[in-house]
């Protein structure tokens, strides 16, 4: 087979790790790709936005399956152009991508299908958003409707951060028409859960559940960013737990979306807080999570090709997805300034040092510039530590990321010590 993984980032270039062992694929595309993943695949120039340019590639390069690994172009329906153009894409189509499109259309789905999640109202209107907000207790969460790129949900302390939140996203649009609409939440205190699930329909195929880290700093500080690292299997969260956010959540969902019109083929990722009450759901993501998918892979056992061939043709019922009992524990290197504004272009250096003592290290920002390996985004590496529990995968992965450097390199300390 021939596949096109469309993305540039951390997530897709785990996914083309994934794909490369495969033995069903002759030869790997990526769009635009990265400097890692120019390492695995044939990367094409192209930005997840040009449809029209990746349609007329996947045709003239005789692609026989597309992989979409990032939110905008799933939101804006480049699974429906390739299909229109005869080329089968793994991810939903527009509509079934619209959980994640739009924080307000999920919750409202939720609350329709008495699916648990926090309490909530929206607002289109700033100062009735306001009005509402000063009655309201902290801590509180702001939402934007719309993707912002993961940092469009502010979790407030205080009444003066919730309503700094509200006016940057509402009045001076930092989200863009993504602040057009917004929703303020109830916050919800517990350990945080993400599970990723194969979906075709009404079939649901959960994967081993992960936990990230969002905030920028140690001990869950600082602004969110889109994942600081990650870590799988989740030692102190009991399995019957998970098993009732599948049986409650993840599949109740998925039939709610084929009762909408709306079936859902590809990965469903659910946010979930394990509180008091239960699991409740904080998102869904209509993709792969970022970086949930750098630990989640390296433990899967099942040929990708196949599971994702299975879904296609509404047979996902019939696999048996098989998976490791590793752990794996993924620490993010970022740039100086990250989440905010940050520098590019610097040098990065100990990665092969790193592969050497056996962690992976799937690439997010990176980038060749004369020949050498630069910085080229905020997340620039995901490095990640395998191991038969969470302390040796731990001790893994912070032993790689000591030995790669770039100027202004910042990462957190504390990646899955809860889990210890």
């Amino acid at each position: 087979m021939r596949i096109l993984v469309i993305g540039g980032g951390g997530r897709e270039h785990a996914i083309v790790w994934a794909l490369k062992k495969s033995e069903k694929v002759k030869e790997l595309f990526c769009a635009p790709g990265n400097a890692g993943i120019a390492k695995l695949a044939e990367c094409v120039p192209f930005a997840v936005s040009q449809f029209d340019e990746l349609t007329a590639f996947a045709k003239d390069a005789s692609i026989d399956l597309v992989f979409v690994g990032p939110d905008d172009p799933l939101a804006d329906g480049i699974v429906d152009a390739f299909e229109a153009a005869g080329i089968p894409a793994f991810g939903p189509n527009k509509l079934a991508a619209e959980i994640e499109g739009s924080k307000i259309f999920m919750k409202d789905l939720l609350k329709k299908y008495n699916i648990p999640t926090a309490k909530y109202e929206t607002f289109t209107d700033y100062e009735a958003a306001l009005s509402y907000l000063r009655e309201q207790e902290v801590p509180i969460v702001i939402k934007a409707d719309g993707l912002a790129a993961g940092k469009g949900v502010t979790v407030a302390f205080t009444r003066e951060e919730a309503e700094t939140a509200l006016r940057e996203a509402m009045v001076d649009k930092v989200f863009g028409d993504a602040g057009n609409q917004i929703v303020i939440e109830e916050f919800l205190e517990g350990q945080e859960m993400s599970i990723l699930a194969f979906v075709d329909g009404e079939t649901v195929k959960p994967m081993v559940p992960a936990q990230d880290h969002k905030p920028i700093f140690d001990g869950d500080k600082g602004p969110n960013t889109g994942g600081m690292g990650t870590y799988t299997p989740l030692p102190h969260i009991p399995q019957s737990i998970v098993d009732d956010a599948i049986a409650n959540i993840i599949i109740p969902t998925a039939k709610a979306m084929v009762s909408e019109g709306r079936p859902f083929r590809g990965v469903l990722f659910a946010g979930l807080m394990i509180t008091k009450d239960g699991p409740k759901t904080i998102e869904f993501n209509a993709r792969m999570g970022d970086p949930e998918t750098q630990v989640v892979l390296p433990r899967l056992k099942t040929d990708l090709v196949d599971i994702v061939l299975a879904a296609m043709n509404g047979r996902l019922g019939e696999m048996d997805i098989e998976w490791s009992d590793e752990a794996a524990v993924c620490v993010i290197a970022a740039s100086e300034g990250y989440p905010g504004s940050y520098p590019k272009g610097r040098a990065i250096t100990g990665i092969e040092a790193a592969e050497a003592q056996g962690a992976l290290v799937f690439h997010a920002g990176t980038a060749f510039k004369d020949g050498e390996l630069v910085t080229s985004g905020g997340r620039v590496l995901g490095i990640v530590g395998l191991g038969r529990d969470i302390a040796e995968a731990r001790k893994r992965a912070y032993e790689a990321v000591s030995v790669i450097e770039f100027e202004g390199m910042q990462n957190r300390s504390d990646i899955a010590a809860k889990a210890l």
